[in-house]
């Protein structure tokens, strides 16, 4: 619901800027531990103008990186404490293949992240997934808890429970100024409110609205091709929507990665995109000539003919999305290193979705200096020089 003309001020126990999934998720848990919380979202919902919408994205327990591994079991458990309380399906699960060359590093990390892991070959392979195809020197690892989360369906969940949990989300107000202080001041295009505490969780948005409290965070928007690839032949059990997940690591002729789901937004189209795109305003995401150059579709193309030749080599529909990354992908989960009580989460580098649960209850904590869940040390501010200057 839009926001009314008349101006608002009021006071809460929280405010969290920003009402995609991972700012949805800390006014979650806020609420659930009883603060009055007030979640703010610039545009009206819902909308696609910034990570969380579309209807899928991939869950999985296979990850390199030691400390997104050991979040996963808390994930997937806060994930159906969602769906108990909202009293929907979240999540499908059709497994995970990850595909690359033998002895890759990542792809053996991914391998120790599961214990008991079960590599494929190419005739196995065949067997469990017979529409993608392995090369010469390649293997595949199996994760069997690996499957598809319905992205819109899971916000709209999350923000319902919030709000039966007696939250406040105020759509349509873009936020104009913070004030910090013991009790910090956010002035809206609609309102002006206090709190003690607040969580900045803006997407590609972040860096303009923590730049005034004098941070500059290496955090980069980048502008990703969704794209959607027809099945030769129609519902076909090797590339319908039985058919597992995929990424890829450590492919030479991809060096961010490939990922791919069964057939869900589009009957007949199932979902590959690469793990990267390139530089935009957030504010300009589609606003580009229609002849730039897309040198990530043409890679999936390749990709395409070469490892899923049962699907068409050009895309039937391309949407577009935003990454917001850090230099190194991983998250920004973190205190201000002068404002104790504003907490950021932020270069979620379009992996966040999945862990959205987690880093909503660790900014929860962070916020009420509650001694974090997980380590919130690999997500430090301070890991890049030179990010706090003067504040304007």
């Amino acid at each position: 619901m839009a926001a009314p003309s008349q101006p608002h001020q009021a006071t809460y126990d929280a405010i969290v800027i920003g009402a995609g999934i991972q700012g949805s998720f800390a006014a979650y848990h806020l609420a659930q531990r009883h603060r009055d919380t007030l979640l703010l979202e610039q545009f009206i919902l819902p909308h696609s103008r910034g990570s969380s919408h579309g209807q899928s994205r991939i869950t999985r327990s296979a990850y390199p990186q030691v400390p997104y591994a050991r979040m996963m079991p808390d994930s997937f458990r806060l994930w159906q404490q969602l769906e108990a309380e909202a009293g929907t399906s979240l999540y499908r699960q059709t497994g995970l293949v990850v595909l690359g060359p033998v002895g890759d590093p990542e792809l053996e990390a991914c391998r120790h992240s599961l214990g008991a892991a079960e590599f494929l070959d190419a005739t196995a392979l065949a067997w469990r997934f017979p529409g993608l195809r392995l090369h010469a020197g390649e293997v595949a690892l199996w994760d069997g808890t690996g499957g598809v989360l319905f992205a819109d369906r899971a916000l709209r969940a999350v923000q319902d429970v919030f709000r039966w949990h007696g939250g406040t989300l105020r759509d349509g107000e873009k936020v104009l100024r913070i004030e910090p202080g013991a009790v910090l001041t956010v002035t809206t295009t609609a309102g002006v409110y206090r709190a003690p505490r607040l969580i900045i969780a803006a997407g590609a948005w972040t860096g303009a609205l923590v730049a005034p409290l004098g941070l500059r965070l290496p955090l980069q928007p980048l502008r990703i091709d969704v794209c959607y690839w027809r099945e030769k032949e129609p519902e076909t059990p090797s590339m319908g929507r039985a058919h597992p997940c995929f990424i890829t690591l450590g492919l030479s002729q991809a060096p961010h990665g490939i990922y791919g789901l069964p057939s869900l937004e589009y009957p007949g189209l199932v979902k590959v995109c690469y793990h990267h795109g390139s530089p935009a305003d957030p504010e300009e995401r589609d606003r580009f000539p229609p002849d730039t150059p897309r040198p990530n579709i043409t890679l999936l193309r390749s990709f395409i003919s070469g490892y899923l030749p049962g699907l068409e080599p050009q895309p039937a529909v391309v949407e577009t999305c935003l990454y917001t990354n850090t230099p190194d992908e991983d998250f920004i989960l973190d205190r201000h290193p002068k404002f104790s009580n504003i907490i950021i989460g932020a270069g979620f580098s379009g992996h966040g979705f999945k862990l959205a649960p987690v880093v909503g209850k660790l900014l929860c904590e962070l916020s009420l200096g509650e001694e974090p869940s997980h380590s919130t040390a690999p997500f430090a501010i301070t890991r890049f020089p030179g990010v706090l200057r003067a504040a304007l």
